[in-house]
């Protein structure tokens, strides 16, 4: 019986970057597992979506798909998708772009007193990202695992947007800032980005090693991303200068 494909063939050295979806806790994670994670888990479970909800919004997005299945990877999905996948390549969606309007205030990596900061997918120039593949078969089963987590409660639409992989473009599925949820604040001022990102901390970690490890995996892949890299600059200088009580 012949092997399956390396799935980190095309980018060996991601293999140590990038949790093995049996260690993640995402792998396993429901709504009541999140809420016994939460420091005030009533002050969540009414933004909480139900099973229901998650699983008409999971079928509504694949109704059209059939075959393997690309996610597009912006944010903490490159180094814990929780994912069993095949293939793992470095993509560019063209057509839009990562930008740090999320405000975490639900205890992910924020709180309401102390909000959080992370990236949303949004219309824009471009962004570079991971794409997983997962196989045809376990399309469905991973889908779930996937809704459990991005659509846990509002805060993005789940969508097909076209993504460059080298020379070839595919539709991945992805999540998109949903601007009408409480989650997505495109106006925040860049000192308010800093303040979030430095500050913010949560079940999930703190704010700023979301970012770090964003920077973290585009060195890996030489990709230059300046908004990263000097956002994470900025947060790390004002948390050495002691600008914000941590």
């Amino acid at each position: 019986m012949s092997l399956a494909p390396d799935p980190f063939r095309h980018h060996p050295g991601l293999r140590d970057l990038i949790t093995p979806a049996e260690d993640s806790f995402w792998r396993t994670a429901t709504v009541e597992t999140l809420l016994a994670s939460h420091p005030e888990p009533e002050s969540i479970r009414p933004w909480l979506r139900s099973d229901q909800e998650r699983e008409t919004l999971r079928k509504e997005a694949l109704r059209n798909h059939f075959g393997d299945l690309w996610v597009f990877a912006y944010g903490s999905l490159m180094w814990d998708p929780a994912l069993l996948f095949a293939e793992v390549r470095r993509g560019f969606a063209p057509s839009h772009a990562r930008r740090f309007i999320l405000v975490d205030s639900k205890g992910g990596r924020g709180t309401a007193e102390r909000p959080g900061l992370m990236a949303a997918l949004d219309d824009g120039e471009g962004c570079e990202g991971l794409v997983f593949r997962i196989a045809e078969d376990q399309v469905e089963s991973e889908t779930q695992v996937l809704f459990q987590r991005e659509m846990v409660g509002p805060g993005y639409h789940a969508l097909f947007v076209p993504v460059r992989i080298g020379n070839e473009q595919v539709s991945a599925l992805t999540f998109l800032a949903d601007h009408n949820s409480d989650l997505m604040d495109s106006s925040i001022a860049r000192a308010d980005q800093v303040r979030m990102a430095a500050t913010g901390v949560g079940f999930l970690g703190s704010s700023r090693d979301y970012l770090a490890n964003i920077v973290s995996q585009f060195a890996h892949l030489r990709i230059h991303d300046p908004d990263c890299e000097t956002l994470l600059k900025e947060v790390d200088a004002a948390i050495a200068e002691g600008r914000f009580e941590i």
